[in-house]
């Protein structure tokens, strides 16, 4: 049974689209305030009077941290429905619902460029499809920059952004958990980096596996970061969680991270950890 199948590649990609709300003004979604969007967009989406951070599109996301052009690679892996499952409509409907949103077959977009001069790989997660959830596709594509990242002899960067393993795909979702943790083991033995990039939100079985494992585990300020959610939590222990609990700031508090970073400087940092990794 076949677990995704390739889908031909389209003549013309749309232009990615922006995660920050359409209009001429933007409401900041901590402070309120009231903000004017192309200056919002020309400041990362990150907003210039409390510097909440908006959540943004895979493919701005790469636009952010390479230097210039980058090649997407295994764009048309397309998830094949394995389970044949259905809610309240069909799993195949999603996926092309997804594909309509953000013109990405799945929750990841691959690609390769140059970060600061070294050419880097960099996966980076949409959440804007499904979720961002990880099913077949996103464990094939996460593996597969992996084993680009070992024949090239380049640095890894995986930027996540997930509500989890994909239900869609049951138990065959939580097998690339396992997937990518081995294939991690083997880009560790051949002392390539793998910096992790968490964002808001990073949880589930994305947060149990490859988000948790890089060599340098760096988050954007205050994005929830975790397994369970905090509702969860205190429904199962019957108690109230800390203040920020599985907020960025508070797993660096607890040792769980290794920095957090603000958007407008990740990719100084990014530059910065990989020369010192790599050379």
């Amino acid at each position: 049974m076949a677990w995704f199948r390739r889908e031909p590649a389209p003549l013309a990609p749309r232009p990615s689209e922006s995660r920050v709300p359409e209009g001429l003004w933007v409401k900041c979604g901590s402070c309120k305030e009231i903000l004017y969007r192309k200056d919002l967009l020309k400041n990362l989406s990150v907003c210039p009077k409390c510097a909440f951070h908006f959540r943004i599109s895979a493919r701005e996301r790469l636009d952010t941290l390479f230097d210039g052009p980058w090649e997407e690679f295994d764009r048309d892996l397309v998830s094949a429905d394995p389970l044949g499952f259905h809610d309240s409509k069909p799993y195949a409907d999603r996926l092309r619902a997804g594909k309509a949103k953000t013109d990405s077959w799945d929750a990841i977009v691959s690609a390769v460029g140059e970060v600061g001069g070294r050419r880097t790989v960099i996966g980076s997660m949409e959440y804007a499809f499904i979720g961002g959830s990880m099913g077949v596709v996103v464990g094939e594509k996460v593996t597969r920059g992996i084993e680009r990242a070992l024949e090239e002899k380049l640095p890894l960067v995986i930027v996540s952004c997930s509500g989890g393993a994909r239900m869609m795909e049951g138990t065959l979702s939580l097998m690339q958990m396992a997937k990518i943790s081995a294939a991690l083991a083997r880009l560790h033995e051949a002392r390539l980096p793998f910096v992790s990039v968490l964002t808001d939100p990073t949880t589930g079985g994305v947060t149990a596996s490859y988000a948790m494992l890089g060599d340098l585990n760096i988050a954007e300020p205050g994005a929830l970061i975790g397994f369970a959610g905090p509702r969860v939590i205190e429904q199962t222990i019957r108690q109230k969680l800390p203040a920020g609990f599985q907020r960025s700031e508070f797993l660096l508090e607890h040792g769980m991270i290794d920095m957090v970073v603000d958007r407008r400087e990740l990719k100084k940092t990014l530059v910065r950890s990989l020369h010192l990794l790599m050379d």
